[in-house]
């Protein structure tokens, strides 16, 4: 085995040693993980793709291209098919008065689930959903809250926007036997249930978040302790076990009891929801490595990030534990034991907290399963991954093309792409 190559953990030589199939063992070259296919998405209009979807909804996309659909990829059934899901759409930051403002330069984006299909080395859009509210309008992916959220801005952070407590800024996405979505969001952060048309049929947020407004249910059932989610950093991965029931992946340590301990804890947390009894069913405590062990180019804890999880068994969970630059995945197996749903470590009286000391905390043990960053070709900022038999299906963030600083959009206001494009990569494991 070269590690100069690739990483797997010494007790798992393959996908198939998840999923009960035989594993073969690979030493050196084509026998192991390596990518076998790359497939890019081309330039479409921003503009074109959402104003055909909800007529009018875009008047000015600032030059801006579809993007972001790789906040996460769901298998569609069909080989070479699969589902994604946009974020909130083009979004930056820009500092006024030494204060960083979030900025919305196509206000009226609507996130969508969006269908591709890898043909050749171009992956196309053969489908589309926009994500509305229970009267049919769009979500749009303005922050919600006043006393929670990121203020939006215009384009240049000149001029403040509208809250809209029907915004989603979604991640995860999977897709039930029936036909409709679940979908994770990091504004409250929540968990949506959605058509297969698109409409929000239920978002499940957590107690005493006290969302006024919204055009569709919110539910208040996840523990109060969420509440305290770092801004930005709410849910992003999601998984669907062959039962049945959901795993959420808390994106950073939350801020528990403050920001500053948040910014240095390695400790995050999986939620675990059963879809047929309506209601969570577990708790789990995840540790992170050490950021320089993910990222040797690291050393700030707080970019450590989930940004996906995988079910690769009854019980058996991928964990993508990632900064911009660098990716790894861990195997974990849920268990009984490890539940702290109900504990005193979701009550935010309980010194220390799980996020400052883990000390005692029931943590998912997890083992290596695959150093992404060892893998010639494999794209930064992954936030989708599927196993498709004996490979991995990658895809990146793109940001819509976005950089942050006055820098991202020229004299005219349009955008000054990053060239960085949304990218599908086939990674064959063994």
């Amino acid at each position: 085995m070269s590690r100069g190559k690739w990483v797997v953990a010494a007790s798992l030589v393959g996908v198939a040693a998840l999923v009960g199939g035989t594993a073969q063992t690979a030493v050196a070259g084509d026998r192991g993980p390596k990518v076998v296919g790359t497939a890019t998405l081309p330039d479409i209009s921003l503009a074109k793709f959402s104003n055909g979807l909800i007529r009018g909804s875009v008047d000015n996309d600032r030059k801006v291209d579809l993007g972001g659909i790789g906040s996460d990829i769901f298998p569609a059934g069909k080989s070479g098919e699969f589902w994604t899901v946009t974020d909130r759409g083009p979004n930056g930051q820009i500092k006024i008065d030494d204060v960083n403002r979030r900025t919305f330069p196509v206000p009226g984006f609507d996130p969508a689930i969006v269908k591709v299909k890898v043909d050749g080395k171009k992956l196309k859009v053969i489908d589309a959903i926009p994500i509305t509210t229970r009267h049919g309008k769009p979500v749009t992916g303005l922050s919600n809250q006043e006393s929670r959220d990121e203020l939006p801005y215009n384009f240049d952070a000149s001029t403040r926007l509208g809250i809209n407590p029907n915004g989603l800024d979604t991640e995860g996405i999977v897709r039930a036997n029936d036909g409709t979505f679940w979908l994770v969001d990091e504004y409250s952060p929540s968990l949506v249930h959605v058509s297969g048309r698109g409409q929000v049929l239920a978002r499940y947020v957590p107690k005493g978040l006290n969302l006024k407004g919204a055009d569709y249910p919110v539910i208040e059932s996840l523990p109060a302790i969420f509440l305290t989610r770092k801004i930005n950093r709410g849910f992003e991965g999601l998984a669907q076990l062959p039962g049945g029931d959901l795993v959420l992946a808390l994106q950073s340590p939350l801020s528990n009891p403050s920001k500053k301990v948040g910014e240095a804890s390695l400790n995050t947390r999986l939620l675990r929801f059963s879809p047929h009894r309506g209601k969570l069913t577990a708790e789990y405590a995840y540790q992170f490595d050490p950021v320089g062990v993910v990222d040797p180019g690291e050393d700030d804890t707080s970019e450590l990030k989930i940004s996906s999880v995988v079910a690769a068994g009854p019980e058996t969970l991928l964990v993508e534990e990632r900064t911009d630059n660098a990716a790894r995945l861990q195997r974990v197996v849920l268990r009984s034991s490890a539940n702290i749903l109900g504990s005193k470590w979701d009550d935010v009286a309980t010194t220390p907290s799980y996020e400052a000391d883990a000390t005692g905390v029931p943590v998912l043990k997890k083992q290596l399963f695959l150093d992404l960053n060892t893998i010639k070709g494999a794209p930064k900022k992954i936030e989708g991954i599927a196993l498709v038999h004996d490979s991995l299906v990658v895809i990146n963030d793109n940001d819509f093309g976005m950089t942050d600083g006055p820098a991202a959009f020229d004299a005219a206001g349009n955008l000054v792409d990053s060239g960085i494009e949304t990218t599908l990569v086939t990674i064959r494991l063994h």
